[in-house]
């Protein structure tokens, strides 16, 4: 059965079980109709996937992999803040009349920075320093950029990848880590797409510096399930789990920028039915 569909049913019974409310608090979000968008959450949560093991795409209803993977093609090989430049409409809510969302997301990783080996941009510098200082402990980029928050429509959940090269006395080739810091995640709506966007991202960039993709380690510090969800999140972790599907890339490819949402091969998907008419908190 999928690990991810485990990991996904025990996180939620959890913080179902033993999460804290913020009803009656004054918050931000609000639904529709202009109630308030209540949670119950759980803090600190983490999750750790094998991509050696198996992909981590929920098989309890089914994620759309290849739409997961243009977002974050859209983030850190695009670089774009437009949602012109991006195939759903996920952030269509907190686009500005020109389609932009502000400095956030891949505005971010599209920053210049100036290095003794040259000018790089934050996903740039992740490729060359792989690729020349794989051990180092340093390699990271970070959309949280205090000095830029009032110009984003939304701040960044999923802020910070952090890469770490390991290799073993059984490793044939270095194997490549991931650490993804989430500040607050909608678990309903957002979990197993943030996860399965971060092991496509994690697949790719292996791919582009030689590597065996490894370990991602989610850490959510707010994982929350809002009011209006608890029935459907109830229901779903009650379906039969599945074996998750097969998932690779296109071995012709392996330049990170060559990537395309076609190069996401996926086999085997078999999934219960979709969760359909979610309500989204704004």
């Amino acid at each position: 059965m999928s690990r991810a569909d485990e990991l996904f049913v025990q996180m939620c019974r959890t913080i179902l079980d033993h999460g804290t409310t913020n009803e009656g608090e004054l918050v931000r979000p609000r639904w529709e109709d202009g109630t308030p968008a209540y949670t119950i959450k759980g803090f600190g949560i983490t999750n750790r996937y094998d991509l050696r093991e198996e992909f981590p795409a929920l098989t309890l209803r089914r994620t759309a992999l290849k739409s997961a993977m243009d977002e974050v093609l859209w983030i850190y090989q695009r670089k774009s803040n437009n949602i012109a430049d991006l195939k759903s409409h996920i952030w269509d809510a907190w686009a500005d009349e020109t389609g932009s969302i502000g400095k956030a997301y891949g505005y971010q990783i599209a920053q210049v920075s100036h290095y003794p080996e040259g000018d790089f941009d934050q996903m740039d510098r992740v490729l060359f320093d792989l690729e020349h200082t794989p051990f180092s402990r340093r390699i990271m980029t970070n959309m949280y950029t205090f000095a830029d928050l009032s110009e984003m429509n939304l701040y960044p959940c999923a802020y910070s990848v952090t890469y770490n090269v390991t290799q073993g006395s059984d490793d044939s080739r270095p194997v490549l880590n991931m650490v993804l810091m989430q500040r607050s995640q909608d678990i309903l709506a957002a979990n197993n797409w943030n996860v399965c966007q971060y092991a496509i991202l994690l697949m790719m960039v292996a791919r582009h510096v030689g590597m065996e993709a490894g370990e991602l380690l989610h850490v959510i510090v707010d994982a929350h399930i809002y009011d209006r969800h608890i029935p459907i999140i109830e229901e779903l972790i009650e379906r039969p789990q599945l074996s998750a599907p097969r998932v690779s890339l296109n071995p012709e490819v392996d330049n990170f920028y060559d990537f395309k949402t076609s190069d996401l091969l996926v086999e085997g998907y078999e999934t219960g039915p979709q969760v359909t008419s979610i309500p989204i908190a704004v």
